[in-house]
């Protein structure tokens, strides 16, 4: 069974957020074993310069570095990253296990994004979209792809 961890900077705030979190949470109980844990966010003001804006990505980082185990494999979430179809992780699923590798990381950055810390990491930096969307609905974006995933490698309907 898979171990999967999502690291994210910033606490959940929505209630129908954390509803629908929940909800594939349990759905995806039945599959892997899921924890999600949340970071503190940084403040800064708007008007940030690039270098106080590079700062506060580091101490985000850091933070979510400190949680990533020894030999977990690290998917960081960047909207500059790799597009895969939902096919293609769900094989890099199938592909993981028959390499005993069960113990995955899934980190998500705050609004401003990943530290380059968790980004060299990673062994696989992965985009949903060029699109930009809030990083709390990202959450719940995620967790109905990692069911979707799941669903594809067992061959069991879902709707697409």
């Amino acid at each position: 069974m898979f171990h999967i961890t999502i690291l994210v900077v910033g606490r959940l705030k929505e209630k129908y957020l954390s509803d629908g979190i929940s909800e594939y949470l349990k759905r995806l109980s039945a599959y892997a074993k899921i924890e999600l844990y949340e970071v503190e966010g940084e403040r800064f003001p708007e008007n940030l310069s690039l270098i106080g804006r590079q700062k506060v990505k580091d101490k985000e980082g850091t933070r979510l570095l400190n949680l990533l185990r020894a030999n977990t494999f690290l998917i960081a979430m960047d909207e500059k990253g790799e597009m895969c179809s939902s096919e293609e992780m769900a094989g890099l699923l199938n592909k993981l296990a028959l390499a005993g590798d069960s113990d995955i990381t899934i980190a998500i950055g705050g609004s401003l994004g990943l530290s380059k810390k968790i980004t060299e990491r990673a062994d696989l930096i992965l985009s949903f979209s060029r699109l930009t969307f809030p990083h709390q609905l990202f959450r719940l974006i995620l967790m109905e792809q990692l069911y979707r995933w799941f669903k594809i490698n067992r061959g069991e309907p879902y709707h697409h």
